[in-house]
């Protein structure tokens, strides 16, 4: 048995004092802003009406020192509040959308601050429902419960924002899923159930809003789908001509005519990181990761480095997509063969045609041998990812070009 006056028990105690302390400052000082607010509200309100006439009043942001709401010290000084103007729910230019949008700003949150509560993430676990939600939403319903950094929609979240900002979309605006699930069934696999199997994406992100729905109903939490699955038709000039030279073969189920078109099932990933699984990939450790992360994207992810209970990071970047050709539950059937081209996005060769690189004719390609593997009774598939020339974007790419004239 140890001692009382044992010394770690000593300090043990005094740091237990110290976190009980700053426990009950944060909550009293959470009650005075929030009292504050108030009054700041009431006035703002008084002096709209008072100045109701002035259409060129100007509003600013009081910046709000971040230390005294928080229940541990800010470890990097990139933490705040901001008050934004308290009359937020001004009309849009057309008069058409509102928005509940709060008057505080959030930079950045802690672990163990008041109020935080993030739902539990246990990734790669094998009950979909232990497992749980991604939840990365900032909605005030949601920002407390997150389990993730970032937004949803990758690269387009910030047109998203724009939406918002412009009063064009309301904040609180939730989806409709109505009718909306995938357009077969998918899954499980045991992959789904290996945290290092599966890192870049959310294996449950086609299932999410109606896997969940109890949450999303009964604790009105922002739950969103970062998979979508669909089934279409495609057509393709080269293919027509494929067909003409017998390099494909209608079947009408998979090759449906002489035109060439296609039979094709769809998925559209948006990525979801796993972020001790990325930097496992790279061979990295997770704070080295997480620092590049928030370093050089202008630190746009405070959470990267404050937050480090939250594993899942959805990045702005680009998410690709996935045709499939004839039966997708063949695709992870070791029993068959696939045949898969993995594909980066070329816009100047696959979409316009540019002579300057080959990229479409391996599309094509990729595409008919996809076709001819699943007429034979396997699988074919072609993933296209959207990232311009590996990743370096169309500048860089074209400045390449020209470097190599």
């Amino acid at each position: 048995m140890e001692a009382p006056n044992d010394p770690l028990n000593q300090i043990l105690r005094v740091m237990q004092s110290l976190k009980d302390g700053q426990q009950q400052l944060t909550e009293d000082v959470l009650s005075i802003k929030g009292r504050l607010e108030v009054l700041a509200h009431q006035q703002c309100h008084h002096q709209t009406t008072n100045n109701a006439s002035d259409a060129n009043t100007q509003e600013s942001l009081k910046v709000i020192p971040a230390a005294s709401l928080i229940s541990s010290p800010p470890p990097t000084g990139l933490e705040g509040f901001a008050n934004a103007p308290s009359n937020s729910k001004m009309a849009s230019p057309q008069g058409s959308t509102a928005t509940s949008q709060s008057s505080r700003i959030i930079l950045t949150t802690y672990p163990g601050q008041a109020g935080i509560d993030p739902v539990p993430m246990n990734w790669g676990h094998h009950d979909r429902l232990q497992r749980g939600p991604v939840i990365v939403s900032r909605s005030q319903s949601s920002i407390k419960r997150r389990n993730a950094i970032g937004a949803h929609g990758g690269s387009y979240s910030v047109y998203h924002a724009l939406a918002i900002a412009s009063k064009n979309l309301d904040v609180d605006y939730r989806p409709d899923f109505t009718n909306s699930e995938p357009a077969i069934n998918l899954g499980p696999f045991p992959q789904w159930a290996d945290a290092k199997k599966i890192v870049s994406l959310d294996p449950l992100g086609h299932l999410s809003p109606w896997l969940f729905e109890s949450m999303i109903r009964d604790e009105n939490i922002h739950i969103r789908p970062t998979i979508a699955i669909t089934k279409a038709h495609m057509k393709l000039p080269e293919l027509e001509q494929s067909v003409r030279f017998g390099r494909l073969k209608p079947d009408g189920k998979i090759c449906l005519s002489d035109t060439g078109e296609l039979a094709v099932t769809k998925f559209a990933v948006e990525p979801v990181w796993f972020l001790p699984g990325v930097a496992e990939r790279f061979g990295i450790d997770e704070g080295s990761l997480r620092r590049s992360l928030f370093e050089n994207t202008g630190g746009s992810y405070p959470e990267l480095i404050t937050r480090a209970d939250m594993k899942l990071f959805l990045p702005p970047i680009g998410g690709l997509t996935v045709y499939c050709f004839g039966d997708p539950s063949k695709m992870s059937d070791p029993n068959v063969k696939l045949a898969l081209r993995i594909h980066d996005e070329c816009n100047g060769s696959d979409v316009f045609g540019s002579d300057i690189c080959t990229c479409r004719p391996y599309l094509i390609f990729g595409v008919e041998e996809a076709v001819k593997e699943a007429q034979r009774g396997g699988s074919g598939v072609v993933v296209y990812f959207r990232k311009e020339g590996r990743a370096l974007g169309e500048v860089t790419k074209y400045l390449v070009y020209n470097a190599s004239e």
